[in-house]
């Protein structure tokens, strides 16, 4: 199916459509535009020119055909072919049967009397993206051949900023100093700390990891230090802590700026004696641990105002590592986009999925306030959304897009023209952006109702509802629009 995806001139595309002369036009249209075109009037005669002249680049085939539809044709193809490229046309605004195509692993679903422009444009970018997954899938394959080495999680990145964070990494790891992480939140303190304990001597024992401002105070002292038997109330056995967990091991607490005054003493003797004292008992326990830790607070602050101990502060603060924020590392991006879509596809059992360059573009332009876990998030949710290999700016959610809502700037009405003067010219718009333009309009006037702006433009509600997740135009405002 999938021959040379390339330039139209290099692209096969196989029509089907028992109306002839509306087969005919459109083949017309695309061998204008450079397409190799083979039509067929019937499944029957497309299965067999598929046999016969296939693979082809893309099917568009009609829905509603006698004796075999367009659904039996497009099941056998994606047998055949599973990233076979299908685009459904169809006179009737099913959206049963829509939706029927879609998870059948139709690419689009397109309502007749289709707009030619649109439809072209349809075609165009479906086998560019193609074309992106397919070379997506040859970088994964190249990079699964390639050698890989070292230990642990890894810091992704080559700016400057990352470059030393990695330098001290590489001299702190080996040695048992403490290290404290600052940093905003998502900027990746848990992943350094990894790195840290991964490149250590301590690399085959326990890494723990807590939030200590996910804990109530009296449960977190328990978490760390452990207690005994009737230590408190629902106390019915011992717990060792998460220090004699992490013991000869490394133990990573997140957000320490959080802790209380007394849990910061208990947390200073620890440090320096190496040992602990579980709650509830008066004995001792001697424990080896290395302490990493993390906050996205100004701690120096904390310090000067009486809120964090200043002896704790020097303890932890052997070793001080600052984080970058995302928005200042900006061309780590295209690293950690390609870094986070090969661990995501893993992780959802999926094929290799790549980014269309206008997705990568609003990618690069948004600042992220909340930083590499941002974009983590970010991704993965434009991964479960994107139905073919390819995610585009219609699967990022509306923040990512300009001006913070998929939506371009408002319309500001034009002053009037005083006596004499001549009225400006209107600025010269495209196709999709007049469509998208009126769309909107149709959509403010019924007050978000998808139901009365279907009918008011004369399409199908499944259309409309594409069409909103591909602009990121304002959701409908009550039940039943």
């Amino acid at each position: 199916m999938t021959a040379t995806l390339g330039t139209p001139a290099e692209a096969s595309v196989l029509l089907v459509d028992d109306d002839e002369a509306a087969c005919r036009l459109l083949a017309e249209v695309l061998e204008r535009d450079g397409y190799r075109v083979a039509s067929a009037l019937s499944v029957d005669e497309a299965l067999a020119k598929l046999d016969r002249e296939g693979p082809f680049d893309a099917v568009l085939t009609d829905l509603r055909m006698p004796e075999r539809s367009g659904l039996d044709l497009l099941k056998t193809v994606r047998e055949r072919v599973p990233d076979a490229l299908v685009l459904v046309l169809t006179a009737f605004g099913d959206a049963a049967a829509a939706g029927e195509a879609i998870r059948a692993g139709a690419y689009d679903f397109v309502s007749k009397p289709y707009d030619i422009a649109a439809l072209r444009e349809t075609l165009a970018r479906a086998l560019g993206r193609r074309r992106l997954a397919s070379a997506s899938r040859e970088r994964r394959s190249t990079a699964q051949r390639s050698p890989t080495t070292g230990r642990g999680g890894s810091l992704v990145g080559h700016s400057l900023a990352i470059i030393e964070v990695m330098k001290t990494v590489a001299r702190v790891a080996p040695t048992q100093a403490t290290v404290l992480l600052l940093g905003e939140t998502g900027t990746g303190k848990e992943l350094v700390a990894r790195t840290i304990h991964a490149f250590s001597e301590r690399d085959g024992r326990r890494f723990v990891a807590v939030n200590c401002s996910a804990l109530a105070e009296g449960l977190l002292e328990s978490e760390l230090f452990g207690h005994v038997r009737g230590a408190f109330t629902g106390a019915a056995g011992s717990r060792p802590g998460l220090f004699r967990e992490a013991d000869h091991g490394t133990l990573f607490l997140d957000e320490i700026g959080d802790i209380s005054p007394a849990l910061q003493s208990r947390l200073l003797r620890a440090l320096q004696e190496h040992e602990i004292v579980p709650v509830g008992s008066e004995a001792a326990v001697k424990v080896d641990v290395r302490v990493i830790a993390a906050t996205h607070r100004d701690i120096g602050a904390l310090v000067r105002t009486g809120k964090f101990r200043e002896d704790l502060y020097y303890r932890l603060n052997v070793v001080t590592l600052q984080l970058p924020p995302l928005r200042e590392r900006k061309q780590d991006i295209p690293l950690l986009l390609d870094h986070f879509l090969r661990e995501l596809t893993e992780r959802h059992g999926r094929g290799p999925v790549a980014l269309d360059s206008d997705a990568q573009h609003r990618l690069l332009a948004y600042d992220w306030p909340g930083n590499v876990r941002e974009l983590q998030n970010v991704l993965e949710r434009a991964l479960v959304l994107a139905e073919q290999d390819v995610i585009g700016p219609e699967h990022l959610p509306p923040e990512v897009r300009p001006n913070g809502t998929g939506d371009l700037a408002p319309e500001v009405p034009a002053a009037e023209p005083g006596p004499g003067q001549q009225i400006p010219p209107s600025p010269l718009l495209s196709l999709e952006e007049i469509e998208r333009r009126h769309v909107m309009r149709v959509l403010e006037a019924t007050g978000g109702s998808r139901e009365e702006a279907s009918r008011i433009l004369g399409i199908s509600r499944r259309t409309l509802t594409r069409m909103v997740q591909r602009w990121g135009l304002p959701p409908r405002r009550h039940v039943g629009a």
